[in-house]
């Protein structure tokens, strides 16, 4: 075999790899907002009544709770629970989609305007033990639908909520409670 073959073939594997991950990264659909960048925590911060922490530009939140990572937000364990939000509010009806990954046991929450929706290993911390297309220690896509107030959340196409109760407006939360939880591709499309 030609010495020249090995490197073709690297090369053809590699290539491989790029468009994957290109396929992976691609961009949303029109009309979709990406609510992180993937490179820092830019539109998110602390909100402590009217006061609000904002993270532009930074990689790590000011208590190195929230890291942004390789194209995720890592939320780091620590003492306490705390809160990341976006700056955005969001009045109209919308779809969000973000996808998460958890450690074992970990638990962490999705805010959507203001009620908590639990966003943890399912299988281990519960409260949706039951969920068949749940992955441990993979990547997991949530989604919200909001209309009229109310919320409508999947774990993999299965119901988490059929219909939590959300106010007329706020922002999108992430809370870090226990354990390691990543999410990427947090996205939201404004319904018509």
């Amino acid at each position: 075999m030609p010495r020249w073959f090995g490197r073709v073939v690297c090369a053809v594997v590699l290539g491989l790899g790029a468009s994957e991950l290109r396929a992976d990264d691609a961009k949303p659909d029109p009309g979709t907002v990406d609510l992180f960048n993937g490179k820092d925590l830019t539109g998110w911060g602390y909100k402590t009544g009217d006061t609000f922490e904002k993270f532009d530009g930074k990689t790590e939140s000011s208590d190195k709770r929230y890291t942004a990572r390789d194209g995720t937000i890592v939320v780091n364990p620590g003492k306490g629970i705390r809160q990341l939000w976006t700056q955005a509010q969001f009045p109209k009806d919308f779809e969000l989609r973000l996808e998460f990954r958890a450690a074992v046991n970990a638990d962490s929450g999705l805010f959507v305007r203001a009620p908590q929706l639990q966003v943890r290993d399912y299988l281990v911390a519960g409260p949706y033990k039951m969920l068949k297309k749940y992955k441990p220690q993979d990547w997991n896509e949530i989604v919200v639908v909001v209309k009229g107030g109310v919320a409508h959340c999947t774990c993999n196409g299965e119901v988490l909520e059929e219909a939590l109760k959300v106010p007329a407006t706020g922002g999108i939360g992430l809370e870090a409670d226990r354990g390691q939880m990543e999410y990427r591709k947090l996205r939201l499309k404004e319904l018509k």
